[in-house]
């Protein structure tokens, strides 16, 4: 993956594409060549942005497929991957996700004509009412309201979590902020809509991340890459149920759907939220963060605060939520948010994330959550089915295809390893254009 960062015009989608394309190809040890097909993660650009990414690997005539599905769209390519390896349409698909967006927060690109969240909008304002906080923040801290009034949580409660976020992102490379606060600090910063604060809020993005999925045949024709392998055990992409307009302003930001897809993906996977270690969640807003746990079932049901009152979310606790300080720290790229938590969570599982590493874990829990609506929840392992150990930087830079260790330093690639990955039978040096200058001269 890129490192995310703020974003400034500065990076194009193109860059971003081709640099986490390369690093995947590399990490799996195979050329383009042997990719069966492609899919494409972004929600702003034209149509066929994917097809420019992917031609910088080659032009080899594969299938791209361009996904968007709001801010679950990297795990809905994933999602798509995984289902045509499982179908036998595919033994390899790299998934590309990357997003250049706009500062501010997210507004719709299309003015002319009934956004599709427009319905949810309605509800709330007939329900808590409009302000002039951002609308996402409106929806979610409304959802953040309804739980204090339920079940008792405090302002305090959603300022922990973004706390604990803020803290796990100082040991992420990757992270577009990576600065440390108190708990004081987090109630004290501006107010967006109560009970959230700025910092605990994510921030939009520029980013890519990619992963190539591959079918058991393919994995088992190539020994070597076995111990680096991490199987998708369980995954679940799951939309609205009618509760998404029954007033309640939890339901409105998808709860059931969240719940459904983890009971699905966790059946799959044949274990329970008791057996995750670690998890990926989405906490675009500290109060999104506080339902999904409930919803995950890895919290009772109305007690996720007490989870995170009793340090359940970080180390030492029952379940490290974010090591990678999540989208409240590490940022939202929304194409790429979703392939990035696969990124965190398989260094976790190959014990490569030595600087943040939840020992003795053998199971990993992913949430990627998009309004309008979907979401994916995935279940992770070790494709031999222990538990992660922890791995030291030297051994893994004669393994990792870059040199270094990834999961702890955030750099690049030579022009020799990314020619390497590339196509050998079908390139274009124009369709390349003056993109792997430009990302060399960055990373």
């Amino acid at each position: 993956m890129t490192k995310f960062m703020k974003p400034r015009g500065k990076v194009d989608y193109t860059e971003l594409g081709y640099e986490a394309g390369i690093k995947a190809l590399l990490d799996a040890h195979v050329n383009y060549d042997d990719i069966d097909q492609g899919v494409a993660c972004y929600c702003y650009g034209d149509s066929t942005c994917g097809q420019r990414v992917f031609y910088q690997f080659g032009m080899t005539g594969i299938p791209i497929y361009n996904v968007n599905n709001n801010c679950s769209t990297g795990s809905t390519g994933l999602n798509l991957a995984r289902t045509m390896v499982q179908g036998g349409a595919a033994h390899a698909v790299l998934v590309v996700g990357f997003e250049k967006m706009e500062r501010g927060s997210l507004q719709s690109k299309w003015t002319d004509r009934e956004s599709p969240t427009a319905t949810s909008g309605l509800m709330m304002a007939a329900t808590r009412g409009v302000t002039n906080a951002p609308g996402a923040a409106q929806m979610f801290g409304n959802a953040g309201r309804e739980y204090m009034e339920k079940y008792g949580a405090r302002a305090e409660d959603f300022a922990e979590i973004a706390r604990v976020n803020h803290e796990h992102s100082q040991r992420n490379p990757y992270s577009q902020f990576r600065d440390v606060y108190s708990l004081e600090q987090v109630l004290a910063a501006p107010t967006v809509h109560e009970p959230l604060t700025k910092l605990q809020c994510c921030p939009t993005s520029d980013g890519g991340a990619a992963a190539v999925v591959v079918s058991r045949a393919f994995l088992d024709a190539r020994p070597r890459l076995r111990d680096r392998a991490v199987l998708i055990a369980g995954q679940c992409l799951a939309t609205d149920a009618p509760s998404l307009f029954d007033r309640s302003a939890i339901n409105l930001m998808g709860f059931e759907m969240t719940q459904h897809a983890a009971r699905a993906a966790l059946a799959q996977a044949g274990v329970t939220p008791r057996d995750v270690k670690v998890c990926e969640l989405h906490d675009c807003f500290s109060a999104n963060e506080m339902i999904v746990l409930d919803a995950l079932g890895l919290a009772e049901h109305g007690k996720a605060h007490e989870m995170v009152r009793s340090g359940d979310i970080t180390y030492g606790g029952r379940v490290v939520v974010n090591p990678s300080g999540g989208l409240i720290s590490k940022g939202h790229p929304l194409g790429a948010t979703g392939i990035a938590q696969l990124a965190e969570l398989t260094w976790q599982l190959r014990g490569w994330a030595n600087n943040r590493l939840v020992e003795g874990c053998a199971v990993a829990l992913q949430h990627n959550l998009g309004l309008g609506g979907a979401v994916v929840v995935t279940v992770y392992k070790r494709a031999d089915g222990a538990e992660n150990r922890r791995v030291e930087d030297g051994v893994i830079s004669e393994m990792s295809g870059v040199g270094y260790n990834p999961a702890v330093v955030a750099k690049g690639f030579t022009e020799k390893q990314a020619d390497q990955v590339r196509s050998k039978k079908r390139r274009s040096d124009w369709a390349l254009q003056d993109v792997a200058r430009k990302v060399e001269a960055r990373i």
